[in-house]
């Protein structure tokens, strides 16, 4: 029964046909999402709905009874680990208030799709590997923000209250600036103060115009270099190191598997072999020790 869910579990049939459930399920959660269709095909859907749920547990069950004696083992992979919990919360009872949490899982669905694809799996490897270097190029971009938002407000706080009128608006705008939308146009606005540019229609609030036509032109060309040009293109680098050493670990584990599935022999069976060949060597030299000897009796005039 263990070889059968094993050949089950890895036959490319099987596989293929849970990629399609997957890609299935998808569609249909997009389709729930529109009151004129469930109204006039709910009832089908629901019904697909169900079998797409009863085909994820016979996955899971077949993958657990791959294990054998040993089911434990089919949680030591966190995708595993993912797919079980999405097939528990479908399962459980809820209703009123936590129907949501089910439409969540159900959406959570469609992420199976990466398990299904080796290289969305490379990609979400890199991403996961690449968090702890992004966390420092964050902390070094939320710096970055910070002495220019202080900076910002103190400088053009009060020409431009729309943009730099306290410091989380600040941080704010910056944010929008790095981006790249419309960054010009609040640096116009702090370059030739509010009554001149882009106030127009929140003239209100422009009471202290000023022009900053050098300084303002230094601050918003600086962060945008800092910001966007080189702190945001740090992100790309070390993602780009992480899909390199997600490859190679995947290379290695590809080269292991087919190593298992080939039968390679295992350091044991190596430690044998070589075990055997210094004994036959030993053999060997004891062989040779006994025919010197006997060659030195045979002619005893060259012991003198």
């Amino acid at each position: 029964m263990v070889q059968l869910f094993r050949s089950i579990a890895e036959s490319h049939r099987f596989q293929n046909l849970v990629t399609a459930v997957i890609l299935i399920a998808g569609v249909i959660v997009g389709l729930e999402t529109s009151p004129e269709i469930i109204e006039r095909i709910g009832g089908p859907l629901h019904i697909i709905d169900k079998v797409i749920l009863a085909i994820f547990t016979v996955e899971a069950v077949t993958k657990i009874g791959a294990e054998g004696s040993r089911p434990w083992r089919y949680f030591r992979d966190p995708w595993n680990v993912f797919d079980f919990l999405i097939v528990a919360v479908c399962y459980m009872p809820v209703a009123g208030q936590y129907v949501a949490v089910l439409r969540l899982a159900r959406l959570l669905r469609v992420l199976k799709l990466v398990r299904a694809l080796p290289k969305l799996q490379v990609l979400v490897g890199a991403l996961l590997k690449s968090i702890p270097s992004m966390g420092y190029v964050a902390l070094l971009l939320s710096l970055l923000f910070y002495v220019y938002s202080v900076a910002g407000v103190f400088i053009f706080g009060q020409n431009d209250p729309r943009h730099f009128g306290s410091l989380p608006i600040a941080m704010v705008s910056l944010f929008r600036l790095v981006t790249g939308d419309a960054w010009t146009d609040v640096m116009y606005i702090n370059m030739f103060g509010c009554e001149r540019f882009g106030y127009q229609d929140f003239a209100s609030m422009c009471t202290h115009s000023t022009a900053h036509p050098t300084f303002g032109a230094i601050f918003f060309i600086s962060f945008m270099l800092l910001g966007s040009m080189v702190i945001l293109n740090l992100f790309i680098g070390v993602i780009m190191g992480g899909m390199e050493e997600a490859r190679a670990e995947n290379v290695e584990a590809d080269r292991m598997a087919n190593l298992q599935r080939d039968g390679a022999p295992s350091v044991e069976d190596d430690l044998n072999q070589l075990v055997d060949k210094v004994g036959d060597l030993q053999a060997e030299l004891h062989n040779l020790r006994v025919r010197l000897r006997k060659a030195e009796g045979a002619h005893p005039e060259h012991q003198s």
